[in-house]
């Protein structure tokens, strides 16, 4: 029976696309019949057998060398696209860590969106998000990974834009859309290019290639650029990461995946083509250095901001940046065990949030507080997915960055510097949200604030027990590292961690500080709240170069070119004009106008002889 479930493990995306497809039969003629939680509860199900399946697969697959298959389907003129799926414990352990989260994302969903009645887009564009992202792991080709992450961009921009009748939620779902089609497209030029370069889509045939390849250096360096905007896009990158802060408008329950697995997915393909990246110094470079301006001015960004949502986005965007200088220094192993321990802590933090914003009407820290003995709860899962996200030992991101810090000790010490920091300033952001949130007096809209029902508590409590087994697991998988530990490296992170969570609860927790807290100047405090001034940047840039080609074409477009054919139109309509008074039944008249009509011809037709006669009489 196991060996049956590893080797259908290719249906385990198929799982939650035909719970997709069973939510959209819940049409409104029927959701007004039988309600919009059958919809809801058919999607939850068919997650349910994709997780149980992946679990198993999983147990059967432990330590066993990788499998392949292959699905055909085109070949033609020399071009075969036959889908390679890899199955391995690393692949299959993917699926189960994204059914799971989506699951209780599901569960939660049950409380959060109670009272809405678009149950059947949610929880199928859920469903079509997992479907795509357990095929995304699963898929051992970079051509149809990118068709797959092409499916996903849609997704962001339908789940984003759910609530379409308020005007935010409409600019937000077009702005994640167009900010991640760039990077989009600089990726479809890489995988159009590496084709007839290597021979293969294949991502271990590209390995294998990576080792003995001799590019020309521009080649290479332009094709791992193109390469790296994808990732850079779908992981909100500098300077295509607004789209994440933008895409807070959507369903919180849908920010549980987007925060965790979805951003991973350009990290995922960024991993899976470290080797080809590692063809060009230049490239692995722009790696390091895109993941390390994110890293810190997102960790910056994250304690300036006042919407208790936002104050996480920017944290993943900084986490995904320290992912970026993992693979960019060639700790690719790295990179997977901070995805995995990041992806449970914050996924935890998003729900501990998502509840006090459901029952509180405000997203503003400023006027939250004091809900630490109303929502005991929320608070511990705050606590503990804020310890599982920073270097704490023992908890899971401590073991992840401990490895990290220990493989930049002798060869990067200025990007372990980096790192650092980032893990300090997180743990202060991470300490202020809950100060403001849980600690103080309660205010005016946290008064009445009690803890929300199952709905919410299950799934946060599940997630928290799994947050504190990370370590647990690490062990198992034998990726703590024992014998191994560079106490220097380890000493430091735990004192960065110290710092932050130290200066953070002296100003936050301390009731003699006066609140708004002011920490500099107001010109700078404004500097990291409006992001860098990005998007006013991109105004005064891109929008302004784009919208003065826009008015150019527009007006040649307008001027010449309609102009051109409403000349030839205006021509047509006179000359009909002209024509219907010689239509008077007289036949005469009708052969003297086909005798003129036959004249003129002749005489065009005759021209040029005549010009020639004439210059031989004048001679």
């Amino acid at each position: 029976m196991d060996q049956i479930l590893v080797q259908t493990v290719w249906f385990i995306p198929c799982y939650p696309l035909i719970g997709g497809v069973l939510s959209m039969l819940w049409f409104p003629a029927v959701t007004r019949r039988t309600g919009p939680r059958p919809s809801g509860y058919v999607n939850a199900i068919l997650t349910l057998f994709a997780f149980l399946h992946g679990v198993i697969a999983l147990t059967a697959i432990w330590n066993q060398p990788a499998q392949h298959q292959f699905i055909p389907w085109l070949n033609v003129a020399g071009l075969d696209l036959t889908i390679p799926i890899e199955i391995s414990a690393v692949t299959v352990g993917a699926t189960v860590l994204i059914t799971g989260l989506n699951l209780l994302a599901q569960i939660y969903a049950f409380g959060y969106m109670e009272m809405d009645w678009g149950w059947a887009r949610f929880f199928s564009l859920m469903g079509l998000f997992e479907a795509g992202m357990c095929g995304l792991v699963l898929c051992n080709s970079l051509f149809f990974s990118y068709m797959i992450l092409e499916v996903l961009t849609l997704g962001t921009y339908l789940l984003v834009g759910l609530w379409f009748n308020q005007s935010l939620v409409v600019t937000g779902a077009r702005d994640a859309f167009l900010t991640k089609r760039v990077g989009d497209l600089f990726l479809l030029m890489g995988v159009v290019a590496i084709l007839p370069l290597a021979g293969t889509w294949n991502f271990n045939e590209l390995a294998v290639w990576a080792q003995t390849a001799k590019l020309d250096p521009t080649v290479a360096t332009l094709l791992t650029l193109a390469l790296i905007a994808g990732p850079m896009g779908k992981c909100a990158q500098f300077p295509l990461h607004l789209w994440l802060d933008e895409a807070m408008e959507g369903p919180l329950p849908a920010t549980i995946l987007r925060n965790t697995v979805v951003v991973e997915t350009g990290a995922w393909i960024l991993i899976k083509l470290q080797p080809v990246i590692a063809l060009s110094p230049i490239g692995m470079t722009a790696t390091i250095a895109v993941g390390a301006a994110t890293a810190v001015g997102a960790s910056l960004i994250a304690i300036a901001q006042i919407d208790i949502k936002r104050t996480l986005s920017y944290i993943v965007s900084s986490y995904m940046g320290l992912v970026f200088i993992a693979v960019g220094t060639g700790q690719a192993q790295t990179a997977l065990t901070l995805i995995f321990a990041y992806t449970l802590a914050m996924g935890l933090l998003v729900m501990s949030i998502g509840s006090v914003v459901w029952n509180s009407i405000t997203q503003d820290v400023r006027a939250l507080g004091g809900l630490w003995g109303k929502r005991p709860i929320s608070a511990i899962s705050f606590i503990v997915g804020s310890a599982g996200l920073v270097g704490l030992p023992p908890f899971g991101c401590f073991w992840a960055l401990e490895d990290f810090t220990s493989g930049l000790w002798e060869a990067h010490p200025f990007l372990l510097g980096i790192v650092l920091f980032v893990n300090g300033v997180t743990a202060f952001g991470l300490v202020r949200v809950f100060g403001l949130v849980f600690g103080g007096k309660p205010k005016q809209m946290t008064e009445r604030s009690p803890e929300v029902h199952w709905p919410f508590i299950l799934p946060m409590t599940v997630l928290m027990g799994f947050t504190l087994h990370v370590p647990h697991f690490l062990a198992a998988w034998h990726l703590l590292p024992g014998a191994s530990l560079n106490y220097t490296a380890s000493g430091l992170l735990v004192l960065s961690t110290a710092i932050g969570i130290g200066a953070g609860a002296f100003v936050y927790m301390n009731d003699k500080w006066e609140k708004p807290v002011r920490i500099g100047s107001q010109a700078l405090q404004d500097f990291f709240a409006y992001d860098f001034y990005t998007a006013q940047l991109y105004r005064v840039t891109v929008i302004f170069a784009v919208g003065l080609v826009a008015r150019i074409i527009s007006w040649v477009d307008r001027n010449l070119v309609d102009g051109f054919v409403n000349l030839i139109g205006f021509a047509t309509v006179f000359g009909g004009q002209s024509l219907k008074y010689n239509v008077n039944g007289q036949t005469q008249f009708y052969a003297l106008t086909i005798l003129l009509g036959v004249g003129l011809l002749g005489l065009l037709i005759s021209w040029p002889l005549l010009v020639r006669l004439s210059l031989i009489a004048g001679g």
